[in-house]
């Protein structure tokens, strides 16, 4: 039986014939997102502008009705809670954003909390109630502030080691891709206002993840292709790379955006940034390499010749000895 394949083996498409348009607009992409971000600001959720987490335990069930208490919270008007399972199967924390005016009037979020209690002892004659924490902004503020910080750390140390795996020209292309798919990441949370919580932060730094990983394929192609092909232009070189890698490129993503497409379509609403985050992730991030990090080896001045290594002087000696011996 002849296996299916998505991307035939003479499959030559000219990727970098479309170079400069697609860095234009993916620079214009870029600028808009940092704008939209420093302009609308990012939807922060509880995790990073601080609210009031309830602890609860459901004593006479093995486990905890998560859906039931969303949809029952859920319609008291205070926003989507944040609910996870807290210790045991039976055992939840409801985390709440504190309402509009609350840092004014603290009235309002114990207003909140009592009707946020009398909501879950009301539909549940089991629940116990363990416990109301509150999460100070500033506290959240700080993680918020670290969790940028981790990101940023990130994408540094990810671009150092491929310089070192590869050469600096090869880490600046993967850091500009890593900007570019964080920055359109970004853009989509503040374009859209959906709440950007921790669950994004690591959707953000699977996006790095992957499209450190779908780079690296396409750069060690590459560098296998610069000593194999020394008198091959560097257009034609780069297209023939990103061709090679393309099927593997190809089954990767799609099989990720088949489940990506069923979170989206039927997973849970507590779900839906992170699955959203992600979904676009492996849009950009397959964009990127191919058009953001390998063009710019171009205009950082790679070539065939760039990483033979220098001849020295006792070495030219030798070799033109050989030769003048082999003449002889």
């Amino acid at each position: 039986m002849k296996l299916l394949k998505l991307v035939p083996e003479d499959t030559n498409i000219h990727f970098l014939r479309w170079r400069v348009p697609f860095y234009v607009i993916s620079c214009l992409l870029i600028a808009a997102s940092l704008t939209l971000v420093a302009t609308r600001g990012l939807n922060l959720g509880v995790d990073f502008v601080g609210g009031q987490m309830i602890r609860a335990t459901f004593t006479e069930s093995a486990e905890a009705p998560v859906g039931e208490l969303r949809k029952e919270i859920g319609k008291l008007g205070y926003g989507e809670p944040i609910i996870q399972r807290f210790g045991a199967p039976n055992e939840v924390s409801i985390r709440m954003r504190l309402p509009e005016g609350a840092a004014q009037d603290p009235a309002l979020s114990e207003n909140m909390t009592r009707k946020v209690v009398a909501t879950v002892r009301d539909g549940h004659d089991d629940a116990r109630i363990d416990g109301v924490d509150s999460v100070s902004g500033k506290v959240s503020g700080e993680l918020f502030t670290t969790a940028a910080y981790a990101l940023i750390a990130a994408m540094i140390a990810i671009s150092i080691y491929i310089w070192v795996r590869f050469e600096w020209q090869f880490g600046v292309g993967a850091l500009f891709a890593l900007v570019h798919d964080v920055s359109l990441t970004l853009g989509m949370f503040a374009l859209f206002q959906l709440e950007f919580d921790l669950n994004i932060v690591a959707a953000i730094l699977t996006i790095i993840g992957y499209s450190l990983n779908d780079t690296i394929v396409v750069y060690d192609r590459i560098r296998e292709n610069l000593k194999k092909y020394r008198k091959m232009q560097m257009f034609e070189l780069l297209d023939l790379s990103v061709n090679e890698t393309l099927a593997r490129t190809v089954m990767t993503s799609l099989t990720l955006l088949i489940v990506l497409g069923a979170l989206l379509a039927f997973g849970p609403a507590s779900l839906f940034g992170f699955t959203a985050a992600i979904t676009l992730g492996i849009f950009v991030g397959t964009y990127s390499s191919i058009y953001m990090a390998a063009p710019i080896l171009i205009w950082l001045g790679v070539t065939p010749e760039s990483f033979v290594p220098a001849e020295s002087a006792e070495e030219r000696q030798q070799r033109m000895a050989r030769d003048d011996g082999a003449q002889a």
